[in-house]
């Protein structure tokens, strides 16, 4: 495939024009390559030195990210910016980034990943962001405690994860939405959940939930968001038969 294949087909399948003018990033293609075909294509959460370095050794046309480059207004390519630009130029990689989509797509989006993981069932469209979910909550099929959750979630790297554990003895719904999204915390709390799930941890909700008495999992911004990318990964390899490698590159938060 060309990279202009494979930026139809990514666009396609995370509907990326659906979330324009909602989203900050700047989805979609966001750098591109000269390359003939595209017949690696790495994934990672973030777009960074790292990453690119570690795509272009191991022989990738393009890298798709979570995390892109460009955000909002339009920005001056100078400093670190400017050394990014230039490495993809040299490298000839083209740069794919998928914010909002990765994260409320209901296959291989990074709630979806979380949802799969737990096995949760009856699995319904959660957290609204300017009038449109992201996020996702479901059932466990048997009633299970906090830390055995934990436990699943943190399997993978043995991650750190912080909790806040004022629900129930026993969690039955849970609701998740991944990355910076602790304020969404209320939504659970107006939907009668046991359990919130997201990345990063926040002052301003301890009360909120102490009071409400429910559990909150800060499962890390990063580890949150590594679901998706990886999904995707698998999908586009299995569909396409380009042959893709996911760059495990945590930040420990």
């Amino acid at each position: 495939m060309t990279v202009a294949e494979l930026d139809r087909w990514i666009s396609s399948f995370l509907d990326i024009g659906a979330l324009e003018g909602i989203d900050s990033s700047q989805n979609g293609l966001q750098f591109d390559s000269t390359a003939a075909e595209a017949r690696k294509v790495a994934f990672a959460v973030d777009a960074s030195m790292e990453s690119f370095r570690r795509a272009a050794q191991w022989g990738a046309q393009m890298l798709v990210v979570h995390h892109g480059i460009f955000w909002g207004v339009p920005q001056r390519i100078v400093g670190s910016l400017f050394e990014r630009v230039r490495f993809l130029a040299e490298k000839n990689l083209a740069l794919y980034a998928a914010h909002l989509p990765l994260d409320r797509h209901p296959e291989v989006g990074n709630n979806a990943g979380i949802a799969q993981l737990l096995g949760l069932t009856d699995v319904v469209p959660f957290g609204t962001y300017h009038g449109v979910t992201i996020g996702c909550r479901g059932a466990l099929a048997e009633p299970t405690g906090l830390e055995q959750i934990v436990a699943r979630l943190s399997g993978r790297q043995g991650e750190q994860m912080r909790t806040l554990p004022f629900g129930p003895a026993t969690i039955r719904t849970v609701g998740i939405v991944s990355g910076s999204a602790a304020r969404d915390v209320t939504q659970a709390i107006s939907e009668g959940l046991d359990l919130f799930i997201t990345g990063e941890p926040s002052h301003e909700v301890y009360h909120h939930c102490l009071e409400a008495r429910i559990h909150v999992i800060f499962a890390g911004h990063y580890h949150s968001e590594s679901f998706g990318v990886r999904l995707l990964a698998d999908r586009l390899a299995r569909e396409t038969g380009v042959e893709t490698t996911y760059l495990d590159i945590p930040t420990g938060l």
